[in-house]
């Protein structure tokens, strides 16, 4: 396992948040539509108005739990792990189009949301889909970040996720509804599903031992 895990994640000030912000706009072009690359809880919580929906593939990253999570997934004391768009491979996700009136509203909570310790690089990254490319907001992982966690068994993931909870639930539910929705989607993660039938039995064990 590498990685160093620091259960102390210093949160952005919101003048950090801002000047991340506005660095990224700053690549668009006012007056644009913006499309929104999602490849995990964004897939079925986008918590934003849309105008269009469709599947979409990023070549480069992939999804992996390469995250400490000591807020919404987990705690300092026993932190849980969330998706980043990690380097290397491709990523097959959705992409969602915001009217170009809604990102004065959008932007700030989606911010809120996904940079609150500064652990993604948000860029615009060209992503493939069936009706063509676009040009997609995607929020990569910062590898420099002192929550990135890499080189870790299929077994150490699962002893941290079953033990982990935090402010938005526990890390199994996250873990379990990314891959529900990816199915839902007609999306196949092989690592995700395969995490996910080792979760499911053993979170019904513990239902039948609490009962």
């Amino acid at each position: 396992m590498s990685g160093a895990h620091s259960a102390h994640i210093p949160l952005w000030t919101p003048e950090q948040l801002q000047t991340s912000q506005d660095a990224l706009l700053s690549q668009h072009a006012p007056g644009e539509d913006v499309w929104i690359y999602a490849y995990g809880s964004l897939i079925w919580r986008p918590d934003f108005p849309f105008l269009e929906r469709r599947a979409a593939t990023l070549v480069g990253h992939h999804r992996a739990l390469c995250l400490w999570s000591c807020i919404n997934r987990g705690t300092p004391e026993q932190p849980g792990l969330v998706f980043g768009l990690d380097l290397g491979g491709s990523c097959r996700g959705v992409a969602y189009r915001i009217d170009a009136s809604q990102i004065g509203a959008i932007f700030p909570r989606l911010w809120q949301r996904e940079m609150s310790t500064g652990c993604y690089q948000p860029r615009w990254l060209r992503c493939r889909s069936d009706a063509g490319d676009i040009r997609a907001l995607s929020f990569v992982m910062n590898r420099s970040h002192p929550g990135y966690i890499t080189g870790m068994s299929e077994a150490e993931q699962i002893a941290i996720i079953l033990g982990a909870s935090g402010t938005c639930g526990p890390c199994s539910d996250y873990v379990l509804e990314t891959a529900k929705a990816l199915r839902q989607a007609n999306i196949h993660d092989e690592r995700l599903d395969r995490l996910a039938r080792q979760l499911e039995p053993a979170l019904q064990a513990r239902q039948t031992l609490a009962a």
